[in-house]
């Protein structure tokens, strides 16, 4: 299995530098892809242009930086600031990827932390951020389905 992107090695290195989508989808579908859920998160991504794919980053970079900022800024993981930008980051794989429920984003929040490839990969742009967004997404989480 790969990640079935259309795009070039040179738009693949434009775009993903030195991550390899189709090494982490191989291991992603060994883990889940016998589940719908499986099914569902590869259609649409399959399908991408370059272009979806630069509007796909720019916004997650985009929900990223602001979520730097706030954890910077001092702004408590659990509070409002940093709950709405975890929402917008859970809007966000719904709209480009896959239904992302509250419980299906919690998982996600917690392997920031729990795998080191997403840990080193999120904290190089801010030591710490990984788990600020681990725990702004458990309590939006929490927040929005008790």
């Amino acid at each position: 299995m790969t990640a079935n992107l259309k795009l070039t090695a040179n738009d693949r290195a434009e775009l993903f530098g030195d991550f390899d989508p189709d090494e982490h989808a191989a291991e992603a579908e060994r883990r889940w892809g016998d589940s719908p859920a499986w099914a569902e998160a590869t259609r649409p991504t399959s399908s991408f242009t370059k272009e979806d794919w630069k509007c796909f980053m720019a916004e997650a970079g985009d929900i990223s930086a602001r979520m730097e900022e706030a954890m910077r800024s001092g702004a408590p993981a659990d509070g409002d600031q940093a709950m709405d930008l975890a929402e917008e980051h859970r809007a966000h794989i719904t709209r480009w990827c896959y239904t992302c429920t509250y419980e299906i984003h919690r998982g996600l929040g917690d392997m920031y932390v729990s795998d080191a490839r997403f840990t080193t990969a999120i904290d190089r742009t801010a030591p710490g951020l990984a788990a600020y967004y681990q725990a702004a997404i458990s309590a939006n989480a929490t927040r929005n389905n008790p």
